[in-house]
């Protein structure tokens, strides 16, 4: 019970950088002795010191002495390869932790066992899968992006009661403004945003976070003829940008332009994703591309966001999605549901 409390601890440091880490995972640690933490950190972003590193730094002086006789906990096994860091695993060692608790083993294959066998080996008990489905939830991109060869897949999109996303097949405002930060926040979080050629033409997005704080997704368009003009907001020099098209390759400023085979284009694109070490992408795109995700079933959490006091009568018809959400939450007039795939585990 007392490791769960302090697993529960790592967990919530971690989300602290929830969207700032990719491609590395979310991790939290906390270092204690005889049932008081004396030390405690996350990782904050990718080529910075991991969890464990930062909790070590955070131990006051006059407790250093007591790092031979404390537990550090940690919601992710170890990491026991040189990276832009030093494995952390060795560290533990050198220092000579009493004991090592961990969360959820690591499945990439750098580590996959490797870090929790270099601290057993030196004789430092390691005890794992201490709210293991927890640590797993909290690093489900990094997860699904290791071991399905693919990003996260959240599909997102907005309708009105009567289940349409626009009117008369043209833009319009269905959600309120509380619901937009909502929107924006999210797309902080992800590492990456995808809509398809209509949308961009329909819709002319940026794709970008402005009503929160927080750092741009990475912007995809799947356009394979180059339809989309580039005097477009997509196109402009706020954010990574992709075009997936059958046309070129080649990088100009910000935009890169990558070649893909129309054939099986979906497969393909999500390959693509994960040879980019995309971990996680919000598909933003109109009915058609969204269709196509839910058809081949290749999505991991739907958000939709329903207007139930709007009556359009008429223009695109939102996704056929016939799943019961998980949850629901209101956001003043708009109600936001909540779906999941099936259950991360």
């Amino acid at each position: 019970m007392i490791d769960k409390h302090y697993i529960n601890r790592c967990t919530e440091l971690a989300k602290k950088a929830l969207g700032k880490t990719y491609p590395n995972p979310l991790v939290g640690s906390v270092i204690v002795y005889n049932n008081r933490i004396i030390g405690e950190g996350f990782h904050k972003k990718a080529g910075e010191a991991h969890a464990e590193i930062n909790a070590i730094n955070s131990i006051k002086d006059e407790d250093l002495h007591l790092i031979p006789e404390s537990t550090i906990y940690v919601s992710l096994e170890p990491c026991a390869h040189f990276g832009k860091t030093p494995p952390c695993a060795m560290k533990i060692v050198e220092l000579g932790f009493k004991k090592v608790v961990i969360g959820a083993m690591d499945s990439h294959d750098k580590v996959n066992g490797k870090g929790k066998k270099i601290i057993t080996a030196a004789g430092i008990e390691a005890v794992a899968g201490i709210l293991e489905k927890d640590c797993r939830e909290l690093n489900k991109r990094f997860f699904t992006y290791h071991e399905k060869k693919r990003p996260f897949i959240i599909l997102k999109w907005a309708q009105s009661a009567d289940g349409f996303m626009d009117k008369n097949f043209r833009p319009y405002q269905i959600s309120n403004s509380l619901s937009k930060q909502f929107v924006h926040q999210l797309r902080s979080e992800e590492h990456a945003i995808l809509v398809g050629k209509n949308t961009a033409l329909h819709d002319n997005p940026s794709l970008t976070v402005r009503e929160t704080e927080g750092r741009n997704p990475i912007r995809i368009l799947i356009d394979h003829n180059l339809e989309v003009p580039e005097n477009f907001n997509i196109y402009n020099e706020e954010a990574e940008t992709i075009i997936l098209n059958s046309i070129k390759n080649s990088v100009e400023k910000n935009i890169r332009f990558i070649k893909i085979e129309k054939e099986n284009s979906l497969i393909t694109i999500l390959e693509k994703l994960y040879e980019l070490q995309i971990q996680s992408v919000i598909i933003e795109g109109g009915r058609f591309t969204l269709q196509q995700f839910i058809d081949q079933n290749l999505w991991d959490e739907a958000i939709i966001l329903k207007n139930p006091n709007l009556i359009l009568e008429n223009g695109t018809q939102a996704p056929d999605f016939k799943f019961n959400p998980q949850k629901t939450e209101n956001l003043r007039d708009t109600e936001v549901l909540f779906f999941s795939n099936s259950a991360f585990d």
